[in-house]
């Protein structure tokens, strides 16, 4: 009995030496994968906060009509209905902006344009808080401090062939 112990302890250590080598190499190679993964995810989050930007511009200057409800829904600006989540009401309130806001300017944005999505949230500064940061981790904003040493936070639009020299979205607009 005392054999077939020490064997099975000897054959473990064996598996863990032998395949420590292999182990190490899958895990070398998944983790290299979920970076780049974790890369393209941001590229991505940056390309459809652009096209957002330049759709939502767009229908600023001709109205929302000129855009189709599946559209609209897809930026977040869907009227009526049920309201935008939490973290869509964050993401527009930043699409929208032209310059970095800080939590309480969000507060502020979301409560003029969406007032219910607030209500639902013991401690709104805190909650938008934890949402733009993850915003930020996710690619999508990006966190700045202001002159006078303070947070505040700004929509990331990808510098695309459609984004101007300062990072907003713009394209030509065609002739009607």
């Amino acid at each position: 009995m005392q054999d077939r112990q020490s064997g099975s302890i000897g054959m473990n250590g064996d598996l863990r030496n032998n395949g420590g080598a292999h182990v190490q190499e899958v895990i070398k190679t998944a983790h290299e994968e979920l970076r780049q993964l974790l890369r393209q995810r941001a590229d991505v989050m940056k390309r459809i906060g652009t096209l957002k930007q330049t759709i939502a511009g767009l229908a600023n200057l001709f109205g929302d009509e000129i855009l189709g409800e599946e559209l609209l829904e897809l930026i977040d600006r869907k009227s009526g209905g049920r309201q935008p989540g939490f973290t869509k009401a964050c993401r527009l309130a930043l699409m929208e902006a032209r310059q970095p806001l800080s939590v309480r300017e969000v507060c502020e944005r979301i409560q003029e344009r969406l007032p219910g999505v607030l209500l639902r949230h013991k401690d709104p500064l805190a909650s938008v808080t934890t949402v733009l940061n993850r915003l930020v981790e996710y690619g999508e904003a990006q966190s700045v401090l202001r002159d006078n040493g303070r947070r505040a936070w700004q929509w990331i639009a990808d510098p695309s062939p459609l984004a101007g020299g300062n990072g907003q979205a713009s394209m030509p607009i065609p002739h009607v």
